[in-house]
């Protein structure tokens, strides 16, 4: 089973919200998901970025693969290097 770090699309039409999820790489974007590990709001300046650090290490650990967005969002809150 391949594991993804992804974002789950949760706003309303023109004001998007994302929640950072670890999911089963086979489910749909916002479908079936393991774990929310945290959160990404897009829309103000600076974009707030809020991700449990302790989770994400230990899922990547564990063998799952955060997608490019995700990967830039963790290096900007230190959670990876």
């Amino acid at each position: 089973m391949a594991v993804k770090i992804r974002l789950k699309r949760v706003g309303a039409k023109k004001a998007p919200y994302y929640r950072v999820v670890v999911a089963d790489a086979r489910a749909p974007r916002d479908g079936r998901f393991i774990e929310e590990i945290g959160t990404y709001n897009p829309l103000v300046d600076p974009a707030e970025i809020n991700i449990d650090a302790e989770a994400a290490q230990r899922w990547i650990k564990n063998g799952a693969q955060p997608t490019e967005t995700v990967r830039s969002l963790l290096k900007k809150t230190g959670a990876i290097e």
